[in-house]
């Protein structure tokens, strides 16, 4: 029989990616752009260690002044990439523009560029002007066109405001061009806001970090140890997919890249174990983004949590830690119900011993651990994943003696340049927090998703639970638009006050609009990483979604819990560990009766009326109240009784 071929992963990752592929450039201008990326990584490490003394913002400026002209260089305006991919003339030009106008507050003094702030002089607006049209032009080549004509409605919406029926609650008096610009250009808290901090103090060394880890072996390495942790059993090929997934999560910022390396490696063994097509794209598709949501390295959004709420990245991780576990064990469920319904085989796995695999590579797991035991001793995130990459830089000499400068300086290149498309999106994100900032948009916007709530009913709990409910499929639907980073950033502007002001803590809200955000990717009718996943098995594409959301549910559905009871903060490890374990508990039950209605396996295939119940037991338990954890304990135990009483008259019969 002949092989099916291996599948292209850059070409299938540039393809289904939320992140618009680069430019393949000819060696001398790859050769230039590697420079001008090792540059740019040698100036983030100095700011590391021994930052510009005019401050933050002095930073930002060069920084956006030297990677804004790359984009334009590595990306091409649009279409198929030509036979000949390097920059045009117009390229050029554009990249000189952005260096221009990147810089220009430096050019005549910085402290007088900042003192204009009041009343800005017309060049400042010219060339503010001028930036803003390229960021958004660089968000555009980077991630499409959706996030751009997001913020050409938003500047629309501040300077026509004033037009706007006065009995629109979002009516405002509108605001002068000239203002709008001083908002994006001179303020802190437009285009050199929160969004491009993160991006140039943590993202950006984040993805270095990836990449020295991925040069290093790692990624080979974490897929080795999953193939050898399993061995020959007829669940160990879904095992491995899924514990594979989420150790390749930690160097690779996609969860749409990771599920097509996923797939490249393990699709062929889950295909002689008998997964139909459909079921194993969904389960890459699953594992894939579930390494986004998962410590010790989460998505880029995660750093923005950790700006916004004022705390260390270490809380934020440590927040995240029973929400991974609860949609691991999700995923684990099912790939335990499926191995049964449609008879998954064992496979034989030709891989080295675990403990052989550990004694000549478990080294990998310590920059890993490096950057939890710096956080807890406080040192800072920005400092902690420099000295965890210098780690495994260092640990990449034992298999690379002879090409070892190379390689780390290609990693610190590679790093900078991944992170363009990113730094894009939070540069154009403060376009829309500098304009809801300045007309109170976000809170109108929050106020009538909460009087919609209200129209409904006016029992606080079920305004609550209401507005939760649009909340989370607000957040889904705008990320089926835009990437992540921009859908979080939106969202916490627009929809976290609504939530906030129904008594939600910053913490829950935070963490509940990360979760809906990053599970956007695996949403019908986008769903890119699913999509990429039926590209590789061959898959129907549609069957393929459902089959990831079957996988992902209990993701989708445990989030609620964090906001609709105060309990709920404990599955954050927000509270005392006796409410975090007996939280953990109930709503690993109500995932589990999620995994039965979803798997429809339970020591034998559930009929639909068992399979009903479980719909009331997980909805119940997981509102992490008395009354209602009874209830969801009882509807599971009488689906659990139904589905045997069934059982034994097909049996019997």
């Amino acid at each position: 029989m002949t092989a099916e071929p291996t599948p292209d992963v850059a070409k299938l990752v540039a393809e289904y990616d939320e992140e618009r592929p680069g430019r393949t450039l000819s060696p001398r201008w790859e050769r230039a752009m590697w420079i001008a990326g090792l540059a740019v990584a040698l100036l983030v490490l100095n700011q590391v260690f021994f930052p510009f003394s005019k401050g933050n913002q002095f930073y930002l400026v060069v920084f956006l002044g030297v990677t804004l002209p790359l984009v334009f260089l590595s990306y091409r305006p649009g279409g198929k990439a030509p036979e000949k991919d390097d920059p045009a003339w117009y390229d050029w030009v554009l990249a000189a523009l952005a260096f221009a106008a990147g810089w220009y507050p430096l050019f005549g003094g910085f402290d007088a560029f900042l003192d204009r702030q009041g009343d800005p002089a017309t060049l400042d607006i010219v060339a503010g002007t001028v930036l803003l049209v390229l960021i958004l032009e660089a968000c555009r080549r980077t991630t499409g066109w959706v996030l751009p004509i997001v913020c050409v409605a938003f500047v629309l919406y501040a300077y026509y405001g004033g037009y706007l029926p006065p009995g629109w609650t979002i009516a405002h008096s509108g605001i002068d061009f000239s203002q709008i610009i001083k908002g994006f250009y001179n303020d802190a808290s437009g285009f050199y806001g929160i969004p491009l901090d993160v991006a140039a103090t943590y993202i950006v060394l984040f993805t270095i970090y990836g990449a020295v880890l991925n040069a290093s072996g790692a990624g080979k390495f974490f897929v080795d140890i999953s193939f050898a942790a399993f061995r020959r059993s007829h669940t160990a090929p879904g095992r491995t997919a899924a514990t594979a997934g989420f150790l390749l999560g930690t160097v690779s910022g996609s969860g749409t890249a990771t599920t097509v390396s996923l797939g490249a490696v393990t699709w062929p063994m889950l295909r002689k174990a008998g997964y139909p097509k459909e079921n194993a794209g969904g389960l890459l598709a699953a594992s894939g983004i579930g390494a986004i949501l998962s410590p010790p390295t989460l998505g880029a959004a995660a750093f923005i949590i950790a700006e916004y709420l004022e705390t260390s990245y270490l809380n934020v991780l440590v927040w995240a830690i029973i929400p991974t576990l609860l949609y691991y064990l999700g995923i684990a469920l099912a790939v335990e119900a499926d191995a049964r319904r449609f008879g998954a085989r064992p496979v034989d796995i030709e891989a080295p011993s675990p403990l052989k695999l550990i004694r000549t590579g478990g080294y990998h797991f310590l920059s890993l651990g490096i950057i939890v035991v710096f956080l807890a001793l406080d040192i800072p995130v920005y400092k902690a994943v420099v000295y965890a990459a210098g780690v495994a830089a260092l640990f990449a000499l034992i298999d690379h003696r002879r090409d070892w400068f190379r390689l780390v300086a290609d990693a610190l290149s590679t790093g900078v340049r991944a992170a363009l498309p990113v730094i894009a999106v939070c540069a154009a994100a403060g376009v829309i927090t500098s304009t809801i900032t300045k007309t109170g948009l976000g809170q109108e916007l929050a106020s009538s998703l909460v009087d919609l709530a209200q129209a409904i009913s006016s029992n606080p709990t079920v305004v609550l639970g209401l507005t939760a409910v649009l909340a989370a499929v607000s957040v889904s639907v705008l990320g089926l638009a835009v990437p992540v980073t921009a859908s979080f950033i939106i969202s916490w502007v627009v929809i976290g006050p609504a939530l906030i002001d129904l008594g939600v803590d910053k913490a829950e809200t935070a963490m509940f609009i990360f979760y809906y955000a990053v599970l956007s990717e695996v949403t019908p009718p986008t769903a890119l990483a699913a999509v990429a996943a039926a590209a590789i098995t061959g898959g129907d594409v549609l069957k393929t979604m459902w089959q990831t959301w079957k996988y992902t549910l209990p993701a989708f559905l445990v989030p609620l819990a964090f906001v609709l009871t105060d309990e709920g903060s404990a599955l954050l490890l927000r509270g005392s560990p006796v409410d975090s374990l007996w939280t953990f508990v109930v709503s690993a039950l109500g995932v589990a009766a999620l995994a039965v209605l979803t798997g429809g396996w339970f020591f034998g295939v559930v009929g639909l009326p068992a399979r009903l119940l479980c719909v009331p037991a997980a909805l119940f338990l997981l509102y992490l109240q008395p009354l209602s954890i009874g209830i969801g304990i009882g509807f599971l135990v009488l689906a659990v009784a139904v589905h045997f009483v069934l059982r034994r008259r097909v049996q019997d019969a």
